[in-house]
């Protein structure tokens, strides 16, 4: 768990200086997300704003975990209190639970979206506010018995004063056929399973947009509309971009991080020095799967024009306050 960004005594390399630099929109992002998606003035239905918020709670809680409670610390507070073996296990656990929740709930967001254009008799039943309520706490304590396991996979380093210090797997997480075996399934589970699900719904929400908008352009070209250009085509277009944009965006910012799993599994070497080019490359996956904790939120609701009046008057609120302030 610590044995990357910062974790060495040497000169400030490039591992380094992505840390800094790639740790420092996550938390405004998805805070500024709630807050504008909570209001519940972005012409947004109640479950999609739900699962939204969910998303970007479960986004920061990422970036808290993994941003805020791993990282900095390993860079400018080296001996505080969160190197001690219980709490970096903890930390450890939100970080697993966590990003098992923000993926799945995008998993889930995914099917909430299938359903609604693909399945007219079941619309009304499932996406509902109630629905998207039951199945983010649904997904959220799944995720979390998920992560479990995954404190009993570390012990301490070394112990000072009766106190143990530091987080490493034991040495049986590589050795053992049952934790091997764990972390395949968790592996499978998170993105993998994941990969399948939202390319699959996402191919069948476009093939059903496509075939309705072709339906739709027949019959405005039967009644001499055919050159009129129709809203209802030009926002079909719109849903299969940004459909493609989750799953682009989603795949690409884990691919690197499944990749780079699979060769420590493949070549038995889990350690590497600063010197590496294996070791830049295991920082850079592990800051686009940060990334993706930030991109969820951005493209689904950055391409809705409200949410950008939103995010403009939130900007604008203090300075509006102070002019107000000024003329009095």
């Amino acid at each position: 768990m610590w044995t990357r960004c910062g974790e060495t005594d040497g000169a400030w390399g490039p591992a380094q200086t992505i840390c800094t630099l790639w740790k420092r929109p996550y938390v405004a992002i998805n805070l500024v997300a709630i807050a504008i998606l909570s209001r519940g003035k972005c012409g947004l239905s109640k479950c999609i704003t739900r699962y939204l918020v969910g998303m970007a709670a479960a986004d920061l809680l990422v970036v808290i975990s993994d941003v805020i409670l791993r990282w900095i610390p390993l860079i400018y507070f080296r001996g505080s209190f969160l190197f001690i073996t219980p709490v970096c296990q903890c930390i450890y656990f939100l970080i697993f639970a966590s990003t098992v929740v923000s993926v799945w709930l995008t998993v889930a967001f995914t099917f909430d979206r299938f359903v609604t254009i693909c399945c007219e008799t079941l619309k009304t039943k499932y996406c509902t506010d109630k629905t998207a309520a039951v199945v983010i706490g649904t997904v959220s304590v799944l995720g979390c018995l998920e992560s479990v396991p995954w404190i009993f996979t570390l012990q301490h380093s070394y112990i000072i004063n009766n106190v143990p210090w530091r987080c490493i797997n034991k040495p049986i997480f590589y050795t053992s056929a049952a934790w091997t075996a764990f972390e395949l399934v968790h592996r499978v589970l998170t993105p993998c399973v994941p990969f399948f699900f939202i390319l699959l719904l996402n191919v069948l929400t476009v093939r059903r947009i496509l075939v309705s908008s072709r339906v739709r352009k027949g019959l405005l070209d039967r009644s001499k509309r055919g050159n009129d250009k129709d809203p209802e085509i030009a926002n079909r277009k719109k849903s299969i971009i940004l459909l493609f944009s989750i799953t682009g965006s989603f795949m690409l910012l884990w691919a690197t991080q499944v990749g780079f799993n699979i060769y420590k599994r493949i070549t038995k070497n889990y350690t590497y020095s600063p010197s590496d080019p294996v070791y830049i490359v295991e920082d850079i996956a592990a800051k686009l799967q940060l990334l993706s904790s930030c991109s969820n939120t951005c493209i689904y609701v950055l391409t809705q024009s409200k949410f950008r009046n939103e995010l403009i008057n939130a900007v604008k609120f203090p300075f509006n306050v102070i002019v107000n302030l000024l003329k009095q």
